[in-house]
Formats: structure tokens, sequence, C-alpha cells
């Protein structure tokens, strides 16, 4: 089985690409301290000393690292639980256990409008870059955003968000005044 792996914006993450499918639907993340019984995988990722998160996506995983770390040290270990993992042939998620990223549902049309446009033109952007970005709410005209994989604490997040998705929402959707991301 060959990994391939590529640098991310976030310094502190990496992507690897297995060459299959990762997760059938939906997207995953785990952080260390997390509760990781519904992945083993993320568990034995977590495991490794100085591994901060985790995160699946239909085809591939993002790994970050604590700031201090050295991908040099890190990787080998993270590539070997995952080739291991797969050559196991296991689930990545356990038998019942829904991807828990979720979008949104809204009968609002200016919601569905929003939703529409971050999974037709931000989506797939960022999963490029190892992570994404799903949909939290809508207020007062301020659309909320929680960054997962690589994006979560990446130097250019801020940039993306008010650069890139604001002006791109605020130029499709009037009513869209500012973009901010949460924090969980």
């Amino acid at each position: 089985m060959f990994i391939q792996t590529e640098a991310t914006p976030n310094p502190d993450s990496l992507k690897f690409i297995p060459g299959r499918i990762v997760l059938e639907t939906g997207t995953a993340s785990f952080n260390k301290g997390d509760d990781c019984t519904k992945s083993p995988l993320a568990k034995k990722i977590l495991d490794v000393p100085q591994i901060t998160g985790v995160f699946f996506a239909n085809d591939f995983i993002t790994v970050t690292k604590e700031s201090a770390a050295d991908w040099y040290a890190l990787k080998p270990l993270v590539l070997g639980n995952i080739m291991e993992h797969f050559v196991a042939n296991l689930p990545i998620l356990m038998e019942g256990a829904a991807a828990p990223i979720a979008m949104a549902d809204s009968d609002d049309p200016l919601v569905q409008q929003i939703q529409e446009l971050i999974d037709t033109r931000v989506r797939p952007a960022v999963a490029q870059d190892g992570g994404d970005i799903i949909f939290h709410s809508f207020d007062n005209g301020v659309v909320y955003l929680k960054m997962h994989g690589a994006c979560s604490g990446c130097p250019s997040s801020t940039a993306t968000l008010k650069s890139g998705i604001e002006n791109m929402l605020k130029y499709y959707v009037p009513e869209v005044l500012e973009v901010r991301a949460i924090e969980e």
C-alpha cells in the first residue's frame, strides 16, 4: 500500500492520501482527549506523542501536531498506523457510528443558498488543502462557520474567511454582512 502525503497551508497539519475511500459520506474530526471509541484509527493516531488532531474526509486524512513537534519524526509513525489499519481492512468509524460533522438543516431559502455556496464553491477548495468548513448558523447577517482539519488553527484561515468566503457570500447573498469562525 502506498500512502501519499501533502503539505497543507497549516504547517502543523499534514494530509495523508491512502488512495482509497476513507469515509463514504460526511467527515469526522477527533482531538487529543476526545472519546475515540467510535474510531480505532483516530485513537491509534492520537496515541502518537505530540499529535493533537485527526480529521477524516472522503479520500484523505489530515493529522495535526503540536507546533514544537517535527514532522520528520512523526510522519513515519502516523504512516505506519494508517497503513496497518487499512491493510487489516478495519473500519474508520465503528458500525453505527455516524460521522459526527453534519450540516444544519433549514427551511429558510437564504440559509439554503448560503449552504449551497459553501458546499459547491468553498468546501471542494478547502478539501484540497486538507480541511473542511461546515456551515453552523446564520444570525443577523452573520454567517458562522466551523473549521476542521488543516483549517482549524491555520495561520491563513482568517484571511480565507474574510478575503475569500466573506466576499464571495456578500456578492451572491447581499444579506450576509460578515463571516465568523466558531470555536468548540
